[in-house]
């Protein structure tokens, strides 16, 4: 069903949310493990084979590869660092959905950051082929469709008006940059305490 979803969202996104905001959603146990723990594997997982088997290139030039030692951390870190990061969005998504008066559910909105999110999960793949410029590229063609995800569903998902709705989805936008940032700051302060990863050249 989530990947019949995925489809829909990706060919009538409008009518796709509509199917969606019909369905019960289940326990907040069910759409995790249903849903999100295996779909956060796909970045870290895929960065981890490519960065230590592939090598990892700038600019398609000179290779270098992390140790296995230094990438597992980093893999478990970043896995964690994602489930954190929709559960903290689901939940901002779920008391701003208070504040604009709609029927307010932590489920619907978990299962709605998922959905939306998705397209960066699946982008995750690109990290087999670690070239940076190439990663920049998928990742931020996903990231727009997300955000292409967002904006078309809040009005339908959340039942409110179309303009009430741009505003929603903007303070979701915003608060997802912050969580950004948050944890590239968090990644400088670990690597300042001496946490780094290590190359093999």
């Amino acid at each position: 069903m989530f990947a019949n979803h995925m489809f829909g969202l990706l060919y009538h996104p409008r009518e796709e949310w509509d199917q969606i905001k019909r369905e019960r959603p289940g326990s907040i146990t069910q759409v995790f493990v249903r849903n999100l723990l295996f779909l956060a594997l796909i970045p870290p997982v895929s960065l981890l084979i490519g960065t230590t088997q592939m090598g990892w290139s700038i600019a398609g030039g000179d290779v270098v590869k992390l140790t296995m030692s230094s990438a597992i951390p980093m893999a478990v870190a970043f896995y964690f660092a994602l489930l954190v990061g929709v559960a903290f969005v689901s939940y901002c998504t779920f008391w701003m959905e208070r504040t604009f008066g709609v029927s307010a559910s932590f489920e619907r909105c978990l299962i709605f950051t998922i959905y939306t999110s998705t397209p960066m999960f699946l982008s995750g793949f690109i990290g087999l082929v670690p070239i940076l410029w190439l990663d920049v590229l998928v990742v931020l063609a996903a990231a727009s469709y997300s955000i292409y995800l967002l904006y078309s569903g809040i009005p339908i998902f959340m039942d409110i008006p179309e303009e009430r709705g741009f505003i929603f989805a903007s303070s979701i936008v915003t608060v997802g940059l912050c969580a950004l940032v948050g944890c590239m700051a968090i990644t400088v302060i670990l690597w300042g305490m001496g946490i780094a990863p290590s190359f093999i050249g």
